[in-house]
């Protein structure tokens, strides 16, 4: 399958800066009520746990957005077009960042170059889950 409208380098990481900042306020704010501290190192478990069924699960039910990647106006999608599944989710956000502790962050650095060298502008975490990010919005049924 070919690899159609790809979302650059600025667009990604402006998409990666909104959804941190969403998950960073949310869970600050979960953690306020909770615990009485908008973060807390020690009691911060659940709130880390909600930030990654975010990254997880919402591309999953929402066609490759996240709310960040929404503003941002791109999208995760399947090498064959198709919607992303948790499965495919799982390898591209577990796995590939196993990888990326694994060589002390260096294969992030190489992922931010492939994106602006590579004409498809994949990364080692699209190339482990078979994905690319892409700027054309979902087809409507």
């Amino acid at each position: 399958m070919e690899v159609t409208y790809p979302a650059g380098f600025r667009n990604r990481f402006l998409a990666s800066v909104l959804d941190f900042i969403i998950i960073f306020l949310v869970t600050g704010i979960i953690s306020y009520f909770l615990y009485g501290v908008f973060y807390d190192g020690e009691n911060s478990y659940p709130t880390d746990i909600l930030g990654l069924f975010y990254t997880l699960l919402l591309p999953v039910l929402w066609s490759g957005h996240t709310l960040g990647r929404r503003m941002a106006g791109n999208r995760i999608v399947r090498m064959d077009g198709g919607k992303v599944g948790v499965g495919t989710m799982i390898l591209r956000v577990i796995v590939a960042g196993i990888v990326y502790a694994l060589t002390l962050g260096v294969g992030l650095i190489v992922s931010a170059f492939m994106i602006g060298v590579r004409e498809d502008k994949r990364t080692i975490h699209d190339f482990i889950a078979q994905t690319y990010v892409t700027t054309s919005p979902p087809i409507r049924n």
